[in-house]
């Protein structure tokens, strides 16, 4: 490896750790947000007759508002691409990031040679960011659910 290549390795990580942790900030004060809302409006059906459509409607909703952060999110790192030059537009930019979030890649976008670490670290924070989604809605339906099977209190 030489001194460019190290230079660019370094400049990679630079951008992408504060990026990774931003996110992740970003991501836990939505999730906290929503599980504030969601378990108040399912601990207020608890006992319905209809609740597990409710429920089912509601932890749609709690998925629906949780993929609105993974885009935002998305959209954070696609800005950054975009400031560092990495990618030409802010379409290919957006493309680029949901892709690598997701860990899909399949869309034939790429970074400037420069930034590809960056691109990998991104992929690394998108798996960070669908484990603490996956928790927080498996926690979600593990405070309602027991709540339902005791019954109306």
């Amino acid at each position: 490896m030489d001194l460019s290549e190290a230079a660019a390795w370094d400049t990679n990580w630079a951008w992408s750790l504060p990026l990774i942790v931003l996110t992740v900030v970003i991501h836990v004060f939505g999730l906290a947000l929503i599980d504030q809302r969601v378990v108040r409006v399912l601990s207020g059906i608890v006992g319905r007759r209809r609740f597990i459509p409710l429920f089912a409607v509601v932890v749609g909703a709690a998925a629906l508002l949780a993929t609105g952060l993974h885009a935002g999110e998305a959209a954070v790192w696609a800005a950054a691409y975009r400031l560092l030059g990495a990618m030409p537009d802010t379409k290919s930019a957006m493309l680029y990031s949901v892709g690598a979030m997701t860990t899909y890649g399949h869309a034939p976008v790429y970074l400037n040679p420069h930034w590809e670490m960056m691109g990998a670290l991104e992929a690394l924070n998108g798996m960070l960011l669908f484990g603490l989604t996956t928790a927080f809605l498996f926690s979600m339906i593990q405070k309602v659910l027991p709540e339902h099977r005791r019954g109306p209190r």
